[in-house]
């Protein structure tokens, strides 16, 4: 155990401080400080040491430099028993517990009128060091980082007679490391984030934090949380407001990103349902009502405790229709009317998030774990060039063929690999996805299509890479499929070229494959 006799506090978020502050002064603590955290303190009545009168240093620099100094360093750095004369000799007292919390580099850089200059202002320096010291000093010292530790330590010291336990030192410590690195990540990101990055760096902060705990993973035996990333930002399930039902699950939030991603690629009215990270429907329309019909009606029997993702406003006569047709987990929008939440509101079991206005999913990163790595990739976020479309075949798509043929095309980058769309009219009609192979997904859009009592004949189909062998051609035939879209730049393209040709189809290449896995 070790007693406490000085402690430094110099805290961004003042939240619980004064009245730490006071707990740790009725102990006899000695409480030292800089600048706005000194002013807290002395206007609730408490005694304090300004740190300039320990450095024999008046801050400077518009506080730049306050605590960058060896008898603070030094009293934090000190070891007991070992480092005494030094620190008598030069006159440096021991600190042995630091509160620092750092200046709000994340929150100043997320204002939309945050300058440049503002932001490097608020890039704390003297903080981080005060935290890495005490935390490697942590035999020693205690480091706290994080108001919600205020309560616990004020507990411990009570009843330990003003002492702290080597294992809260230690787990105070490795919290703080973790603060300091997400710290330092925020920063990298914003720093990087107007460069062109040619190669992948080097090393990559990534600066996870966590947002919630969840109840379990895929599975119940499985841990779970949600960790918000530095550059996580609004129109995101992050942000979203959840008006009602039971915390989100892990397959919850999977399905949910899912269906908001793939709405979020729709260029006009649009609903999509989603079930198990495939898109099960999706429907684009002149009204949101007549989008989600079409969604629903694509395979009502998967729609069962499925998520809906729509990119308008939710009202209260679509609400109610939803809850009068079918059963849902999570139901996802920019925003929902009044009457939207009270229909919803009969139905409390439904979690109903509000995203606020959409936003395409920007180009970055996408990190995926693997046992012992991360795999990390370019965001699929590249933009269909249409100018660039190559019509392969014999017979040209008619108007109307091309666009079934670009909605299919939209969709298929979010369908599980192998994954094949048919779609017509603005609506999918079935959707193939996962299989080991392509012929096989076919032939399962196809039957999703028959059991849903949708005409297919007309319609297009998209494969999200292209056709090895033109059996996957000849299947789409046999359901009359009219129009095909695909990466192209198979061995036997002229193969699958001649099939279509043979079948009176068009076929048209785009030169870029969607894999998703």
């Amino acid at each position: 155990m070790r007693q406490i006799h000085r402690a430094l506090l110099s805290v961004s978020d003042k939240r619980g401080i004064v009245d730490f502050a006071r707990t740790l002064a009725d102990r006899g603590v000695r409480l030292v400080s800089t600048g706005g955290t000194a002013k807290a303190l002395r206007d609730a009545g408490l005694s304090v040491t300004p740190v300039s009168e320990i450095t024999g240093f008046p801050e400077i620099m518009d506080g730049r430099v306050k605590t960058l100094h060896p008898r603070i360093h030094g009293g934090l750095l000190g070891r007991r028993g070992t480092d005494d004369a030094v620190m008598a000799k030069h006159e440096i007292p021991a600190i042995d517990l630091v509160v620092v919390n750092l200046y709000p580099f994340e929150a100043t850089v997320a204002r939309p009128d945050c300058s440049d200059a503002e932001a490097i202002e608020n890039i704390d320096i003297g903080g981080p060091a005060m935290i890495r010291a005490a935390a490697k000093n942590h035999a020693f010292v205690t480091v706290v980082v994080d108001p919600t530790d205020y309560e616990g330590i004020a507990a411990e010291l009570d009843a330990n007679d003003g002492a702290l336990s080597s294992q809260t030192r230690r787990r105070l410590a490795t919290k703080a490391y973790a603060h300091t690195s997400v710290y330092d990540a925020a920063i990298w990101n914003y720093l990087q984030n107007d460069q062109e990055t040619p190669e992948f760096p080097a090393e990559l902060p990534v600066g996870l934090r966590r947002n919630t705990t969840l109840r379990y993973g895929e599975n119940p035996h499985q841990r779970a949380a949600l960790y918000r990333l530095p550059a996580g930002g609004s129109g995101t399930l992050l942000s979203a407001t959840q008006h009602q039902g039971k915390e989100l699950s892990f397959n919850n939030l999977a399905d949910a990103d899912a269906a908001l991603e793939c709405v979020k690629a729709m260029q006009c009215t649009a609903c999509v349902i989603v079930k198990h990270a495939n898109p099960c429907g999706v429907g684009v329309a002149d009204t949101l009502a007549e989008a989600y019909e079409k969604a629903y009606a694509t395979d009502p029997t998967s729609a069962f405790g499925g998520i809906i993702a729509v990119n308008e406003t939710v009202d209260g006569e679509l609400a109610q229709t939803i809850i009068d047709r079918q059963f849902l987990e999570v139901i996802v929008a920019p925003d929902y009317d009044p009457a939207a939440l009270e229909a919803f509101g009969g139905k409390r079991n439904i979690r109903v998030l509000a995203t606020g206005a959409l936003q395409p999913t920007p180009p970055g990163l996408r990190l995926q774990a693997i046992n012992g790595g991360v795999l990390v990739q370019d965001e699929d976020v590249a933009p269909l060039d249409t100018s660039t479309l190559r019509v392969v075949t014999r017979r040209e798509p008619t108007p109307a063929e091309m666009e079934d043929a670009l909605l299919a095309w939209r969709v298929v980058r979010f369908v599980k690999s192998n994954a094949i769309v048919y779609c017509r009219g603005g609506q999918t009609l079935g959707v193939g996805a996962g299989q080991m192979s392509r012929v096989v997904s076919a032939r399962i859009a196809a039957m999703k299509a028959a059991e849903a009592g949708l005409e297919v004949k007309g319609a297009a189909m998209a494969s999200d890479a292209f056709f090895p062998f033109r059996d996957g051609i000849d299947t789409a035939a046999e359901t009359g499929i009219g129009v095909v879209i695909q990466p192209g730049g198979s061995m036997r393209d002229d193969e699958v070229i001649a099939a279509a040709d043979e079948h009176g189809m068009a076929m048209i290449f785009t030169g870029m494959r969607h894999f998703r896995h």
